[in-house]
């Protein structure tokens, strides 16, 4: 099992979760997130006075998928939130050693269901 965080533009959510349709993934989790990368935030007019900005709007999707799934959720990720263009966002895949559905008790495979 693997949770995989993916940080993104919010321009290309839509498109990264039909891709995510698509691969029949649709347990996921979407929460507004702000940072910087390389592009170091940018920077803004605001009353004729050039502000510096530090921090831009992102969004952060977190999903949790069985072995099998992984690369599909990979892929689905890459082909939605692409543009080519600095700031497209990352993908960190981590090992996720046990899920535990509240509902039922459920753990493990059966759990991510």
């Amino acid at each position: 099992m693997k949770y995989i965080v993916a940080v993104i533009q919010p321009d290309r959510l839509d498109e990264v979760l039909d891709r995510l349709t698509e691969k029949e993934i649709h347990l996921v989790t979407v929460t507004d997130a702000v940072g910087r990368g390389r592009q170091k935030g940018v920077a803004e007019v605001y009353r004729s006075h050039k502000e510096a900005g530090s921090l831009l709007k992102k969004v952060q999707l977190e999903i949790a998928v069985n072995d099998e799934f992984v690369q599909p959720t990979i892929d689905a990720i890459l082909a939605g939130a692409r543009t080519g263009q600095i700031g497209d966002g990352k993908i960190f895949v981590l090992d996720l050693p046990r899920v535990i559905r509240i509902r039922t008790g459920e753990e493990g495979h059966e759990a991510i269901g």
